[in-house]
């Protein structure tokens, strides 16, 4: 009785190989073209406007974090995390708004530090409602980022809560 080889690897078949070529080269050329995509993702000078609108309250909100933690020092150490979010949200925003500059803002003061949190946490919903609001006027990338703003602020308010 004489033994047989064991069967080799075995690669892809001329079929396979075909198929897989067609399906990539039509994905490349789909890329390639697309063109309305660019059209959508054009900023009308309304949207910069609210975005940079938007940048504002987002500095703001930033702001009432330092002073909700120089009002209680026990509070700012609390939220310390929460207000270092709030300000890698304000850098994206900043870097997604044609021509957007720091500006020096003030949320006003906190009542008393009895009242720092519950102040601090409407300044959180009052900037989560205000970015969810201009989410419906935005259109790709600029909407995507105001809406997963809005919803990083309400896991902050009801962590706030």
């Amino acid at each position: 009785m004489s033994s047989l080889p064991p069967p080799g690897p075995r690669g892809f078949s001329r079929r396979t190989l075909l198929a897989t070529s067609a399906a990539g080269l039509a994905l490349l050329a789909a890329g390639c073209t697309s063109s309305r995509t660019e059209q959508r993702e054009r900023v009308t000078g309304e949207q910069a406007d609210q975005l940079l609108g938007q940048v504002g309250v987002q500095e703001t909100l930033v702001a009432a974090y330092t002073a909700a933690g120089a009002a209680d020092p026990g509070l700012a150490g609390e939220v310390a995390e929460l207000a270092a979010q709030a300000g890698e949200q304000l850098a994206r925003l900043r870097a997604a708004a044609p021509g957007a500059t720091p500006s020096a803002v003030s949320p006003g003061s906190p009542p008393s530090p009895g009242e720092a949190r519950s102040w601090l946490r409407a300044q959180v919903a009052a900037a989560a409602t205000s970015h969810a609001t201009a989410c419906v006027n935005q259109s790709g990338a600029r909407a995507a980022l105001l809406g997963s703003i809005s919803a990083g602020l309400r896991g902050q308010d009801g962590r706030l809560a």
